[in-house]
């Protein structure tokens, strides 16, 4: 029996699992289009199973998550050439990146039965605004907030999934959060 590869594997998707809600938002806020999020997470945690189970699982996550990023990064590429082509070909209505946000998963992240209904309301609003907040920043500075603030990466883990410097990190999560303070100054105390 081959209980150490065994225990690998299981490890590997626990890990998954827990990655994977988080991995689709960040894909979703940065696409705008859940389909391509799908198939961003999808491809990542396929690669990251078939290319880096061997390795240990505290390096996981930001192999994961560079691997996510990459593939995010490859999409807008992919989108600048394709809206490049529907503006010279006189079709901008083609050129929109996705129809927005639906039953957004921020919105289900605190408990529903631990609030008063007005409560719920204004947590609704309160992440619908993040969610938005977010999708505006610029992509580098999107990778940086989500990596550093929800998944509470490290700046050296940050910079190794962006694959950049750690003071290109510190410099686009210090202007993503000015932005985002900006954004949601309605919400501050």
């Amino acid at each position: 029996m081959n209980t150490d590869n065994d225990n690998t594997f299981e490890n590997l998707e626990q890990f998954l699992i827990h990655s994977e809600k988080r991995a689709f938002i960040m894909a979703r806020v940065a696409t705008r289009d859940e389909d391509v999020a799908f198939d961003i997470v999808q491809d990542a945690m396929i690669k990251l199973v078939s290319k880096y189970s061997n390795k240990n699982s505290h390096e996981w996550p930001p192999l994961f998550y560079r691997i996510v990023q990459s593939r995010i990064n490859d999409w807008h590429r992919r989108q600048k050439v394709r809206n490049r082509w529907r503006s010279w070909l006189g079709n901008d209505k083609l050129s929109t990146q996705g129809e927005g946000f639906r039953d957004s998963p921020l919105e289900n992240k605190s408990n529903e039965n631990d609030q008063l209904p007005e409560d719920n309301i204004s947590s609704f609003e309160f992440s619908e605004k993040v969610e938005v907040a977010v999708s505006a920043l610029p992509l580098r500075q999107q990778q940086a907030f989500m990596l550093r603030a929800w998944e509470e990466m490290s700046t050296k883990e940050t910079a190794n999934a962006m694959k950049c410097s750690e003071g290109s990190v510190k410099t686009h999560y210090s202007r993503a959060l000015s932005s985002l303070r900006a954004s949601l100054e309605e919400f501050s105390l």
